[in-house]
């Protein structure tokens, strides 16, 4: 199934960070010259809730993240993951310009699925478990 940039960042990111390295070192060749690191960093960002009852955006408090951007020929790759591992940003970052590129396309969508497929299940298996915690009120 082809995603937006969007959908693959957020794959990415909610993937086991160790999976998203081992396949940005395998594709990091293919890359090629010309790749430049435009940032790697850590810093904060306000994590902004909904208030339910209102509807009113609010900041909960800060949230560390670490940030990556690569650049070639052009395009810009860009990684961001909750923490401060910058590999693994950089890891995002490569891979989302590979996805924009069409480079290493058969080894990247063949992550893609898997990933979604599994995160598909994790989050199957957690509301689930919410479910069974379900209080119906009218019985009260």
């Amino acid at each position: 199934m082809e995603q937006t940039q969007s959908q693959t960042l957020e794959i990415l990111t909610h993937a086991p960070t160790a999976d998203v390295k081992k396949l940005a070192d395998e594709l990091l060749p293919l890359l090629g010259d010309g790749l430049t690191v435009a940032q790697n960093r850590t810093g904060l960002v306000m994590l902004p809730c909904r208030d339910t009852v209102h509807g009113t955006l609010f900041h909960l408090g800060e949230v560390l993240i670490a940030e990556a951007e690569v650049q070639r020929d052009g395009l810009t790759g860009y990684g961001a993951i909750l923490g401060r591992d910058l590999e693994g940003a950089l890891a995002v970052a490569l891979l989302d310009l590979a996805w924009q590129a069409g480079i290493g396309a058969e080894a990247l969508n063949a992550f893609l699925e898997t990933a979604r497929a599994a995160q598909r299940q994790s989050h199957d298996a957690l509301f689930q478990k919410v479910e069974a915690t379900r209080v119906q009120m009218e019985t009260f």
